[in-house]
């Protein structure tokens, strides 16, 4: 286990328990008083001081500056890998556990080490759907890495904390972060990678059609073409047959070996990970092109159909694959492809096992607009959406933004087919879903006040 306290805590230590002085500590390279003052933590050793030091106390550099021998820290590193695996591939209470039992093997004298499992399990606090303590976890990460930014990075810190913050509610300190990290990145011309995407898809959870020409929007649409949608194919069978191998290492106790195959474990899962995230990328900037009349149509089409084709190698990924359908035949409205729209938004009804939910909702409305397009009769088709979305409004949050504009757009079809009442009804439900009530009988809402 790690050593408690600082270096000089150690170096007295180990000279007490050896019976030897300062002076013979010090030797002809060293004053005792040099010795005496990193004993009492006014000076550190340089690295070769270090060296020098722990030969005559008879332990390992490694221990000396960081109370941890070099088994310990590459079990120590094994274990975070472990828990990353587990974090992606396997059970986020698991990783939230392991990454605990590595902050406390770690300690103090392991900033770095013990930061880096604090962080993974605030990721695991927040995969668990912890967002409370997620935030909790994650803003004092971010406290302690402006204080020390040696330990950890504040961006990726900063864009975990606007997503938490916007899934528990709070959308103005969301919004606030994700500017501050949308600066940072900026400044970096950073636009590839894992936290690139990670920032585009969070400033995607905040914006609507309207904000299509925003920073924000400009950065989401660097990120698109310098990346696009990559295709990976789904191994999770090699990244667990790789994952027990490293378990089994461990158990023989062959470190060295269990951290390489958890690394190639870990390199395996990355690339179907990346190709899904760009894919909710591709997807949630299609959506928004999909309802405004100033973007070009094609290339979005295609970046579509790319995000559907990786939804559909990923089976757990279902639900990603149903709202991706649902975009791609809203673009297939735009392109004037009734027959092509009509096919994609009844596939949804078709995929979906549960219909009383929003996705469901949302291809009935295309299905509608279709309908009125052929000049067809749409308001048992709309009548079935309103169905859908009252039945899956109460298993929602208590606000979501998606729910609303699904009801704002039943709205606007009810208007097209001349049914009022149920527009006026439709548009107060859209109000709802984003936390406006009140008396709103006899009014027709504008519905811009929900897009």
């Amino acid at each position: 286990m790690p050593s408690q306290g600082t270096i000089g805590d150690r170096v007295r230590g180990l000279r007490l328990s050896r019976r030897m002085s300062q002076a013979q500590l010090a030797g002809p390279d060293l004053s005792d008083s040099y010795v005496s003052l990193i004993e009492s933590g006014k000076r550190t050793p340089t690295p070769v001081v270090a060296r020098l030091l722990a030969e005559r106390l008879g332990c390992t550099t490694e221990f000396l500056l960081h109370g941890i021998e070099p088994r310990q820290r590459i079990d120590t590193e094994l274990g975070l890998r472990h828990a990353e695996l587990e974090l992606h591939h396997g059970d986020p209470a698991a990783a939230a556990d392991r990454f605990g039992e590595i902050v406390k093997v770690a300690g103090e004298e392991n900033a770095m080490l013990a930061a880096h499992a604090r962080f993974g399990r605030a990721h695991a606090l927040e995969a668990r759907g912890l967002i409370g303590s997620a935030v909790e976890a994650f803003e004092k990460l971010r406290r302690e890495a402006a204080a020390h930014p040696e330990r950890l990075a504040i961006l990726p810190l900063t864009v975990a904390l606007s997503r938490c913050y916007r899934r528990g509610g709070d959308s103005l300190r969301a919004r606030d972060l994700a500017t501050a990290a949308l600066a940072q990145a900026g400044r970096l011309s950073l636009v590839q990678g894992e936290l690139a995407a990670d920032l585009a898809l969070c400033l995607l959870e905040s914006v609507t059609a309207r904000d299509l020409r925003s920073s924000a929007m400009a950065y989401v649409r660097e990120v698109v073409l310098a990346n696009g949608v990559p295709a990976a194919a789904g191994r999770e069978d090699e990244v667990h047959a790789l994952w027990q191998a490293s378990v089994t290492a461990a158990d023989n106790e062959d470190s060295a070996l269990a951290v390489h195959l958890a690394d190639d474990a870990i390199a395996t899962g990355r690339p179907a990970r990346m190709s899904v995230k760009f894919a909710r990328i591709a997807m949630e900037w299609a959506r928004l092109v999909a309802v405004s009349d100033d973007e070009p149509i094609e290339e979005t089409y295609e970046l579509a159909s790319a995000a559907t084709g990786v939804f559909a190698s990923f089976p757990r990924h279902a639900h990603d694959h149903a709202r991706s359908l649902v975009v791609l035949a809203q673009l297939g409205l735009r392109r004037g492809d009734l027959e092509g729209a009509d096919r994609t938004a009844g596939s949804v009804l078709t995929l979906l096992p549960d219909r009383s939910s929003v996705v469901a909702a949302s291809a009935r409305l295309v299905l509608a607009e279709v309908a009125l397009a052929r000049g067809e009769d749409a308001v048992p088709v709309l009548d079935g959406a309103r169905e859908a979305l009252a039945a899956a409004q109460p298993a929602l949050a208590a606000l979501d933004r998606e729910c609303a504009q699904a009801w704002r757009r039943l709205g606007d079809l009810y208007g097209r087919a001349g049914v009022r009442e149920e527009q006026t009804s439709a548009y107060r439900k859209a109000l709802e879903a984003v936390g406006v009530r009140g008396a709103l009988v006899g009014m027709i809402v504008d519905s811009a006040l929900v897009r």
